[in-house]
């Protein structure tokens, strides 16, 4: 025990020693609290600006896209950043570094918004903090890229409900439930189904039991960023509830697994399938009939106009005036779209032309 205590007490030096050296570090380079370089970068060339997954995923390649396209559209340089192994320390490493590195500003998607928000809150000193896909509202980030998540998931509800429109059992399935994005989805399809009133602050529990309106969710499972495992997971849920009438995944790489899960399981065209991201494999489900629907976001769009924001930011060095050049209420909205049989080939070629897929 007192061995315990002494190395948890080295450590917290250690720490303390090198958040001093960091501090350093950016004083020397002409880092400066709320960040931010009056046009330039540290080393008086471009602003260096950053954008920061929170896992691997087909979604954060639509994205780098739409990074690129901002940077030549600014002439900015740009760092894109992605955590391996899609765990919150490797993300809070990043970030760390970025900081130390000095750079004019970062877009991040928190991995675990509530328990980042003091890292976020420090970043803030040194540097623009925005934040894209999934907020962190209890900090200090100047804005937030994206979409109303719960409004979203109200939109997959709806895609359920015309799957099952007399109602049935369902089983949603998402990356986790730390990050604002993943419960505002969750809850949306939740309020959706039971005829709930509007309140995105609602939050039902993961192991809740939950019915209403003709509809019953069975469970929720949480797929930690591993296809492997959401494929897993629906096959355990067919075994477990023969009488399954819809499955509903929530992250970019779900509704893919979950297809294929319920092709191996020979019940294509029994149990619906209602998605979230616009995976190839997702969109050709669609057209194949396999998927009644995703609800896609715009990621592209979450690259470009993150970087916009950052870099506009960035070349107003007075307070106020920066102020002025946020989006109303911190929110800059990049609306969410219902995909289905009827619109899927528009729109998936033009995420072709936009990506060079």
């Amino acid at each position: 025990m007192q061995n315990d205590s002494f190395w948890f007490g080295f450590r917290n030096a250690a720490v303390a020693f090198a958040l001093l050296l960091m501090l350093v570090v950016l004083v020397a380079c002409g880092g400066n609290a709320g960040g931010g370089s009056g046009g330039a970068g540290a080393g008086g060339g471009k602003l260096r600006l950053a954008f920061v997954v929170n896992m691997p995923a087909e979604f954060w390649t639509i994205a780098e896209h739409g990074v690129n396209a901002a940077a030549a559209e600014v002439d900015v340089d740009v760092s894109f950043h992605v955590p391996a192994g899609g765990l919150v320390e490797q993300q809070k490493r990043i970030l760390e570094d970025l900081v130390v590195k000095g750079v004019d500003g970062i877009a991040v998607s928190p991995r675990d918004a509530e328990n980042m928000t003091g890292l976020l809150d420090k970043l803030v000193q040194h540097t623009l903090l925005i934040t894209h896909d999934s907020d962190a509202p209890q900090s200090k980030r100047l804005a937030y890229v994206g979409m109303a998540n719960y409004d979203a998931g109200r939109m997959c509800g709806k895609l359920v409900k015309s799957a099952l429109p007399d109602g049935g059992k369902i089983v949603i399935l998402v990356g986790t439930l730390d990050q604002d994005n993943a419960k505002g989805r969750r809850q949306g399809v939740i309020d959706e189904l039971f005829g709930r009133s509007y309140d995105p602050t609602r939050f039902d529990a993961q192991g809740a039991k939950l019915a209403g309106g003709g509809y019953e969710v069975l469970t929720t499972y949480t797929t930690e960023s591993q296809p492997q495992k959401c494929k897993a997971n629906t096959q355990d849920a067919l075994v477990r509830w023969p009488d399954i009438g819809c499955f509903v995944g929530l992250f970019e790489y779900e509704p893919p697994a979950i297809l294929e899960a319920v092709r191996s399981a020979k019940r294509l065209g029994e149990v619906k399938i209602v998605g979230f991201d616009e995976n190839d494999a997702t969109l050709q489900g669609i057209l194949d009939g396999h998927i009644v629907g995703t609800v896609v976001q715009n990621p592209y769009e979450y690259g470009r106009q993150s970087i916009k924001l950052l870099a506009k930011l960035a070349s107003e060095s007075d307070p106020e005036k920066r102020a002025a050049l946020l989006p109303e209420g911190g929110f800059l909205d990049i609306p969410a779209r219902s995909i289905t049989a009827a619109n899927v080939d528009e729109f998936w070629a033009d995420l072709k032309q936009k990506t060079g897929r």
